[in-house]
């Protein structure tokens, strides 16, 4: 009887001790990490090439667009002014192109031709004159003198027809080949430049690139936006990601292309599929350093990008998202 009540009173007594030596083993065991990242999403900027003052924001946070939706439009009255220096300068070389292109009008061919007529004129008299003088000085009547002064007079008067016969040829053909063509250059140019400036007066008037949601906007009607300022930003939710900052030694668990399972806190205890897209090295700020370089090592710190696998439902930028250390076995 005796010894029975012994056995009941250790059997007890040995259950405390194993519960307490179990505890105590589990105490001890290293405990599984737990790694923390965070999800985000594709931004775009939607901005203007010109600057200019806000004139109408036509969405607001929080909405979807799609893309070719008017977001935004600017006020410009330099750019309208500029419009119509360049539209100026164009009608004004328009205007040069076809002048050097029909060539000299009908008054002046004729007035160039009525110079020709009277510089021909002029040199058939000097040639009579010549003669005459000429044969009064073969008789001994005029001097030599004479003789050359009227044949001087002549060949001047030949040289004066000859240049006016060509300033009439010129005047009938018109500007040469080169002056054409550099007069349509220069048209082209201004044409150029008017072009220029629309497709700058275009950009007053700012379509969405993207699909999305509205997530942020910068600038008010009336407020200046300088050139190439973001005024709205757009997320895209269908192009999200999880970010995580793995040091090198935990790292074996997210080679890329590697699938693991992750928690989103905000959805629930649901556990979502994600892939490992994308390791690489953050900067030195980031890295472990080693108090004692016999016993241990210099740790980098690695970012590691993953994305769903599936859609999400609910999943929204700046969520926390949960993974679990993978034990060895």
């Amino acid at each position: 009887m005796s010894k029975l009540k012994s056995i009941a009173l250790a059997l007890p007594a040995a259950a405390v001790i194993g519960w307490i030596g179990y505890s105590f083993y589990q105490a001890y065991q290293p405990v599984p990490e737990r790694f923390q990242g965070q999800i985000e999403a594709q931004q775009y900027s939607i901005s203007s090439k010109v600057a200019g003052r806000i004139d109408d924001v036509l969405v607001r946070k929080g909405e979807t667009v799609n893309k070719g939706d008017l977001i935004f439009t600017l006020y410009s009255p330099e750019l309208d002014a500029k419009l119509e220096q360049a539209k100026a300068g164009q009608q004004a070389a328009d205007a040069m192109a076809e002048q050097a292109e029909s060539g000299a009008r009908e008054q002046e061919i004729s007035a160039a031709r009525d110079q020709w007529q009277k510089a021909r004129a002029a040199a058939q008299l000097g040639e009579k004159t010549f003669k005459r003088v000429d044969a009064l000085y073969k008789e001994g009547v005029a001097a030599e003198q004479k003789r050359d002064e009227a044949y001087t007079q002549w060949q001047a008067a030949k040289y004066t027809e000859n240049a006016a016969l060509q300033m009439y040829e010129l005047a009938k053909a018109g500007a040469r080949s080169e002056t054409k063509r550099a007069a349509q250059e220069k048209a082209r140019m201004a044409a150029g430049a008017v072009a220029e400036v629309e497709a700058y007066a275009k950009d007053t008037k700012i379509h969405s690139w993207y699909q999305g949601e509205v997530s942020q906007i910068l600038l008010h009607p009336g407020e200046l936006a300088p050139q190439g300022f973001p005024v709205v930003t757009v997320i895209d939710m269908k192009d999200a990601w999880a970010v995580f900052n793995i040091r090198e030694d935990k790292l074996r668990q997210f080679a890329k292309g590697t699938l693991f399972d992750a928690n989103i806190p905000s959805l629930g205890e649901q556990a979502y599929e994600f892939e490992v897209t994308h390791i690489a090295p953050l900067g030195d700020f980031a890295t472990w350093r080693a108090t004692n370089s016999q016993n241990g090592y210099d740790m980098r710190t690695f970012e590691v990008e993953a994305r769903p696998v599936t859609t999400i439902e609910g999943l929204r930028a700046g969520m926390s998202i949960l993974v679990s250390e993978q034990t060895q076995g």
